[in-house]
């Protein structure tokens, strides 16, 4: 993990951060989800048509789930120092590139893409990139914005 005080959060502009651990894509996670947000997707929890019918040979997770990882996979990739909290502002591009099949691990890969004053804080840009493990195509690549602050 890259620790990282407030104060030099504008040196890390262009820079590639790291990446977080793999994790693994279980049914379970995907099925809790879909019952989190009303998705039941034959796609997603349907596992015997899903093996019947879909080029992965199984369910695959929701796109969003895959975004929602952003804030877990992104804390493990870099700390700030000196914040007193932080919040999610919102998100310029979202692009979900390629499904990921349950079973699957992803990690996401953290570039800073800028860093302005805002609202007594800063205002961070970032650019996540979730991987699949063996896969060349990445899952979701997103640009989010996030506010921290002293």
């Amino acid at each position: 993990m890259k620790v990282v005080k407030f104060a030099e959060l504008e040196n890390y502009v262009g820079q590639e951060i790291g990446h977080s651990e793999w994790v693994t894509i279980d049914q379970d996670r995907v099925n809790k989800f879909a019952d989190a947000t009303g998705d039941h997707q034959w796609i997603h929890i349907d596992v015997e048509r899903a093996k019947r019918e879909l080029p992965t040979g199984g369910t695959i997770a929701h796109g969003y789930l895959t975004l929602s990882l952003i804030p877990w996979l992104g804390a493990q990739i870099m700390r700030i120092e000196g914040v007193s909290r932080g919040i999610n502002y919102g998100s310029n591009k979202v692009r979900f590139t390629n499904m990921v099949p349950v079973g699957a691990k992803v990690r996401a890969k953290l570039k800073v893409l800028g860093v302005e004053a805002k609202a007594g804080g800063k205002q961070l840009t970032s650019e996540y990139t979730i991987e699949i493990q063996g896969q060349d195509r990445p899952a979701c690549v997103a640009e989010t914005i996030g506010l921290v602050f002293p």
